[in-house]
């Protein structure tokens, strides 16, 4: 009984909280799997995140509201630990303190496909760093600028935050690298909810992205605006 208890309780590390914090931000909801892989997807199915975490979950579970239970976890405890039972609850403690939370059916959460996500073509690479990401989704908030583009022209890869509706907007761009092909890879500035960090950024033609994580074992696949452009 003792053995059994252990192997089901578990602590959340900070990188594993930082991370279901975003992923919260993707999708409230979240089906998380027994182990250390966690995926999750938009309601609107255009952008899939998915990670390997430090630690193992001990069982399958579902969270209808992921804020509400890191807000828990964070707010009215400091270390706490996670105890799932098997009665469609976690106990969270700590020292005096336990918080009883329960589990949401599976069946109501939207949740990602049981299969792994390729891109169809690799058509451009480049490096996004930390300070690029961070100047950009800056500039994006403080211009109130909807979209979010890589150009390929002149022989360069340009990351550009503007609004295409309205060719007298500001703008703010970013050169991140080299490239023999013309392109307008366009993405809404909503959709770019990745973690700070170093990502390696591949866009396909076919309307996909995949962001991989240079900081964290973390990869999010992106879909590309409809008006997107390659040639």
């Amino acid at each position: 009984m003792t053995t059994k208890l252990r192997e089901r309780t578990m602590k959340l590390s900070d990188s594993t909280l930082s991370i279901l914090r975003n992923f919260a931000g993707i999708n409230n909801s979240i089906l998380v799997k027994q182990g250390n892989r966690l995926r999750t997807i938009s309601v609107a199915k255009n952008i899939l995140a998915e990670a390997n975490l430090t630690e193992e979950f001990p069982s399958d579970f579902a969270l209808y509201d992921l804020n509400q239970f890191l807000n828990v976890n964070n707010s009215l405890f400091r270390n706490p630990e996670l105890d799932f039972t098997d009665r469609g609850y976690v106990v969270i403690s700590e020292g005096k303190s336990k918080q009883t939370f329960f589990f949401a059916d599976p069946n109501v959460i939207v949740t990602p496909p049981d299969k792994d996500i390729t891109l169809p073509t690799e058509d451009v690479c480049f490096e996004l760093s930390t300070e690029q990401l961070d100047k950009l989704l800056k500039a994006a908030a403080i211009n109130q600028l909807p979209d979010f583009s890589a150009i390929g022209k002149d022989g360069k890869v340009t990351l550009v935050v503007r609004d295409k509706k309205n060719d007298t907007s500001n703008n703010f761009n970013i050169v991140v690298g080299e490239t023999n092909s013309e392109f307008s890879f366009n993405f809404k500035v909503e959709n770019i909810k990745i973690l700070p960090g170093t990502y390696e950024v591949v866009v396909s033609q076919k309307l996909l992205s995949r962001f991989t994580s240079k900081n964290h074992d973390l990869t999010y696949y992106i879909a590309l605006e409809p008006d997107s452009t390659f040639e």
